[in-house]
């Protein structure tokens, strides 16, 4: 993977251009294959086949996914998983990369990310989960623990940074040689920065904790969305972090396998993967 914080040699300056400056328009021709973009600062007509014209209709298409709800779509083994799936699909590649003996989730919800979790788990014949939610209803906790991956995940009821809840978390982990957090509960600034200051302990070398949903930052002004957005977001407390935390390196866009010309991912999580490298 890649540092967010470095120059990338394969990403080029119009690729940044897109992603980094506010997407005020699209006008897309499929007879010519050509899009154009208008930014704040200007307007480029790309190549739909070109890195950066599938820049700017993915960052167009998150927008719309958002507004449709989008997420709201998809199962896992008969759980409702509020992911995107080109962010589950990248989390799988992440997770069997390391194989990590234990994988702890902030945030349950309906239990399908943890459902997804457990089936990798069970498939690499290595692994459980925790969750940990402020609230686990009575039905989706019903739910988890009657299907067939339960014996690979311990659920813990509380506010995730709590000093006891916490304390939890230490106990079941135990001496797992590879842990793995994923934050996934409250999405504002403040609280994903307790959670990554709180949760990064628990990382180990060479392992990841991932803040989810930065992506509230570029989404900002549509429906179901507040104007502070703008800072206070995942994405913001990820990048806090690594800056003062050095043993913790933001990376993205890593392709295990692409034959295509794409140089960047869709997905909801920008600069939310954190990589443990001491």
């Amino acid at each position: 993977m890649i540092d967010q914080f470095k120059h990338d040699a394969d990403k080029s300056p119009e690729t940044e251009k897109v992603t980094e400056q506010r997407l005020k328009s699209l006008l897309i021709d499929c007879d010519s294959g050509t899009v154009k973009v208008t930014t704040d600062a200007d307007s480029v007509v790309h190549q739909l086949s070109s890195p950066e014209g599938f820049a700017a209709v993915g960052q167009a298409w998150l927008r719309a996914g958002w507004d449709a709800k989008y997420v709201y779509s998809f199962s896992w083994m008969g759980r409702p998983i509020i992911q995107l799936p080109d962010d589950a699909f990248r989390m799988q590649e992440l997770i069997y990369s390391i194989k990590p003996d234990v994988i702890v989730e902030t945030g349950v919800a309906h239990g399908g990310s943890l459902i997804f979790y457990a089936s990798l788990c069970k498939a690499m014949g290595k692994g459980k989960i925790v969750g940990i939610d402020i609230e686990i209803r009575a039905h989706n906790r019903r739910a988890i623990e009657e299907h067939e991956m339960s014996s690979l995940i311990t659920l813990i009821e509380g506010d995730s940074v709590d000093s006891r809840i916490l304390s939890d978390v230490r106990r079941t982990i135990s001496d797992a040689k590879t842990v793995m957090v994923i934050l996934d509960s409250c999405h504002t600034k403040k609280h994903v920065a307790n959670e990554l200051l709180a949760y990064s302990q628990f990382v180990t070398p060479g392992s990841y904790i991932i803040a989810m949903d930065g992506i509230m930052e570029q989404v900002t002004g549509a429906p179901r969305t507040s104007p502070d957005w703008t800072w206070n977001n995942p994405k913001e407390a990820a990048i806090e972090f690594a800056k003062k935390h050095l043993n913790f390196q933001i990376e993205t866009d890593k392709y295990i396998f692409n034959e295509g010309t794409t140089k960047q991912w869709i997905t909801y999580s920008p600069c939310g993967v954190l990589k443990r490298i001491d």
